[in-house]
């Protein structure tokens, strides 16, 4: 059985976390990809060499998916993802669009994990 957006999603952040990101891009992107990240130019391959070049910065980077929601060709995914296992990390919502099974379109917010936070319940 071929898996859910859902699972193709999770996998691609978790390969990417990983350093895995050359195989992400390869099994997981398709090739009208565009994304928009305003850091970086929309093409597939301006954000893999960044990608790239964080996996080698931070080779022990954590991404620890909390939720996942999928509905028709959008997924989204809700994880906490430290660069450093001793930093608080940041709370980052990536949002996908997927077409015949390979992510076209991608949308990524983050915020940063207050170390004092007035709110008891966190941002998870």
């Amino acid at each position: 059985m071929e898996n859910s957006l859902k699972e193709k999603a999770r996998s691609f952040l978790q390969m990417v976390a990983s350093g895995e990101v050359h195989e992400a891009y390869h099994q997981y992107i398709s090739p009208e990809f565009r994304h928009h990240n305003p850091f970086f130019p929309g093409d597939a391959d301006s954000l893999m060499a960044a990608m790239e070049e964080n996996a080698i910065k931070n080779p022990n980077k954590i991404l620890e998916v909390k939720r996942v929601i999928e509905e028709g060709d959008i997924v989204a995914v809700h994880s906490h993802i430290k660069q450093q296992q001793d930093e608080l990390g940041v709370s980052v919502i990536h949002i996908f669009r997927f077409n015949n099974g390979l992510i076209v379109e991608l949308w990524d917010v983050g915020q940063p994990i207050p170390e004092n936070s007035p709110n008891k319940d966190g941002v998870f």
